[in-house]
């Protein structure tokens, strides 16, 4: 089971979300038939909105990674609920490119090193919180540090990690999230640079059997922590019937009646879970027909 453990020192100078994301990576290659370079880049911008996901507070906030890159992979989305749960897509799930000079997957290859990363955040206002940085190296984590420092101003480290097996399912997968809270004291600052700047891989850590407990440990060596919680999460999409009707509605009476004339089945495939929904054209024209009499009564 996927899950993020919230930890904070005892001082309360920093936070840490440390999460297994395995599950969520692999049901997501699962769904999008993604080739490794994409497992790891489409899994490190899932794993990322989860970890963002639960900093949020309202119970309905939400928040979109959205990177757009100049390479192969094309635009890499992922969407979290406030309790972590996340879905996502990718343009180009079997882009696939050798093993970079460190001989790992290339993940910066695959999604560029120019373009974008755009964060919105719906919480619940008249209009959601938006933010966008450039890419720093196309490895995401790098670019959602960057982002933090950027656009909320908020000192922060993370890392993220998929590792994938070579029968192509993936092994594990995972990612640390560390912010300083306000009044952070010097001491505390160094000795947390020191820290992550000596942590491992975050999937060689989870490889190795470490405990989110103990990735959270290392990240808070010499200080003491306690654990606030740990949450369940996973891969979920929320499409259903009733919101894909409300989507060919958005489309407006003349297309609609369009698809209905020439289409005898219409067929609505969900981006994130790759769910196809079908509509006759009997079934349009009473959709159209019962959305023009709602509108008449009102």
């Amino acid at each position: 089971m996927s899950r993020i453990l919230r930890s904070i020192t005892k001082d309360g100078s920093a936070v840490c979300f440390a999460t297994d994301s395995r599950e969520i990576v692999e049901e997501a290659r699962t769904i999008h038939h993604t080739t490794p370079t994409i497992s790891a880049a489409l899994g490190r911008t899932l794993t990322a909105a989860s970890l963002m996901g639960i900093t949020l507070k309202g119970e309905k906030d939400s928040v979109t990674l959205r990177i757009q890159g100049n390479g192969p992979a094309g635009t890499i989305l992922a969407v979290s609920d406030s309790h972590g749960n996340v879905r996502g897509c990718v343009n180009n799930p079997l882009v696939d490119l050798p093993l970079n000079a460190r001989g790992h997957l290339d993940v910066s290859g695959a999604v560029g090193r120019e373009g974008n990363l755009y964060v919105v955040k719906d919480l619940g206002l008249r209009e959601p919180y938006s933010g966008s940085v450039p890419l720093v190296s196309g490895e995401i984590a790098e670019d959602v540090t960057q982002y933090f420092a950027r656009s909320e101003q908020i000192p922060t480290a993370c890392a993220l990690g998929v590792l994938v097996d070579t029968d192509l399912h993936i092994r594990a997968a995972g990612g640390l999230l560390m912010q300083l809270l306000p009044m952070a004291d010097e001491a505390v600052v160094s000795q947390l640079e020191r820290n992550v700047a000596a942590l491992p891989d975050v999937t060689a850590m989870l490889d190795s059997g470490l405990s989110l407990q103990d990735m959270t440990a290392r990240v808070f060596a010499g200080m003491e922590f306690e654990v606030l919680d740990e949450i369940p999460t996973a891969y979920r999409c929320h499409c259903s019937r009733e919101f894909v009707e409300r989507t060919l509605l958005s489309l407006g009476e003349t297309e609609l009646r369009r698809l209905a004339e020439e289409q005898e089945v219409t067929e609505i495939t969900c981006h994130f879970c790759e769910k196809s929904y079908h509509f006759t054209a009997k079934e349009l024209e009473s959709l159209l027909q019962s959305a023009l009499e709602d509108k008449e009564n009102c």
